[in-house]
């Protein structure tokens, strides 16, 4: 079935939004964490007004919010679609340059930036179902932001083509953009009694044609390891090195099992992503991850555990381990209203696609809206190798995902 979307505004549209530097900051204490959310925030209110959508705010903490009317009569069901503005704070996303590559031929494709970074078919196999594809990547010095512009670009296209279409039927919808998705804060300041739907789609996921059904249960860890600093000129018997600690603490983390390196599928694990400090304190940030929420308590135990043995290997040091809920797996708020998923797949199919069913090794916005009442899946978007320089995405795909989303809209607009 051939699509009618509007493939260079899509593209275009997208190709301006990662240009904005809209990273996360996890250091920083406020919502949202970077001017740069900000801006695209801004940018996205203008393209929502120009495209025709009229209710369009962007509140206090950033968080853009557009109404689109129904026009399928009143009564139907409002549905929700979300993207998040931040990108990951992983990788540099500051000066990004986007190179476009019409008519895909296949093979590696060595990036510009940096002779060193090449997406290579071994790593990226769905690269052989895209020749004659438009693939868009960064130079290889940065992240291209496809997570979520991929999401926030087809959501916006999608309103403009229903704009564009009024014979489409559909009930009302929202379009919701979040920010600090990436560090766990995505949907802190959103208020569901003013978003108001039946369910929401999140489409900040892998490819085209999966729903995400299942992700991991998350909590973060912070641990804080303080030693004594003196002048290492009369540090005998009094140093107590919290960075020699620090390492003694992550050589005892599992690195066999329990670690992203070794693990896959359904298995959990624990992930020292950022450690910064002195010979004083140094500060250690662990991921913990699994499918099975109670076991994230049994990783907190853990390292409990490897504190205790720190501070008796090394007399004097202090090792406190805190722990603070993420996400969590949203399986079960999904299996409370199955129309939200049914009702995703029907539309894809209509389209003369298979729609996929997936569990992601991740958490979206969606973990938590599942979490607090609104069913929540997510759907994919085009993009791949997410948090990496590696990373890249496909308008067709795109243009898939737009049409998907307004396939839903009709679908909706069928119930009363």
């Amino acid at each position: 079935m051939g699509s009618t979307v509007n493939r260079q505004r899509l593209l275009d549209r997208f190709l301006s939004y990662v240009q904005i530097d809209s990273t996360a900051r996890p250091d920083v204490d406020k919502y949202p964490s970077s001017t740069g959310q900000l801006e695209l925030g801004r940018a996205v209110c203008r393209d929502l007004l120009a495209v025709g959508v009229n209710d369009v705010v962007q509140d206090e903490h950033g968080v853009v919010m557009a109404t689109l009317p129904a026009t399928a009569g009143d009564g139907r069901p409002t549905i929700a679609f979300c993207a998040h503005l931040d990108t990951s704070p992983e990788m540099p996303g500051a000066g990004v340059r986007p190179q476009v590559i019409e008519n895909y031929g296949g093979g590696d494709l060595h990036l510009p930036g940096d002779a060193d970074q090449v997406i290579t078919v071994a790593s990226n196999p769905e690269l052989a179902a895209l020749h004659g594809c438009t693939l868009i990547t960064s130079d290889g010095t940065t992240l291209l932001g496809a997570d979520d512009k991929t999401g926030v670009a087809v959501i916006i296209e999608a309103l403009a083509h229903l704009i564009d279409n009024p014979h489409i039927p559909h009930g009302p919808i929202r379009a919701v953009f979040t920010c600090d998705e990436e560090i766990g804060r995505g949907v802190d300041k959103l208020d569901l009694d003013r978003i108001g739907a039946t369910v929401c789609y999140t489409f900040d996921g892998h490819g085209a044609d999966e729903i995400d059904v299942e992700t991991f249960s998350a909590d973060a860890a912070v641990v804080a390891v303080r030693g004594v600093n003196v002048h290492p000129s009369i540090a005998k018997g009094r140093m107590v090195n919290a960075i020699r600690a620090a390492g003694i603490f992550i050589e005892q983390l599992p690195g066999d099992h329990l670690a992203p390196e070794v693990t896959d599928g359904r298995e959990g694990f624990l992930h020292p992503h950022d450690i910064r400090g002195r010979v004083g304190e140094v500060t250690l940030q662990l991921l913990l991850r699994d499918f099975d929420t109670p076991r994230l308590a049994e990783y907190a135990q853990l390292l409990h555990r490897i504190a205790r043995l720190t501070e008796q290997r090394v007399p004097g040091v202090s090792v406190q381990v805190e722990t603070k809920p993420q996400y969590r797996n949203m399986a079960d708020g999904l299996a409370a209203e199955p129309r939200a998923v049914g009702y995703a797949e029907e539309a894809l199919a209509r389209l003369g696609r298979q729609p996929r069913r997936t569990t992601v090794r991740g958490g979206t916005d969606g973990s938590r809206l599942t979490e607090l009442g609104l069913p929540t899946p997510n759907l994919s978007s085009g993009q791949h190798t997410p948090h990496s320089v590696l990373e890249w995405a496909c308008l067709e795909e795109m243009v898939v995902a737009v049409d998907w989303a307004v396939a839903i809209a009709e679908r909706w607009a069928e119930c009363s």
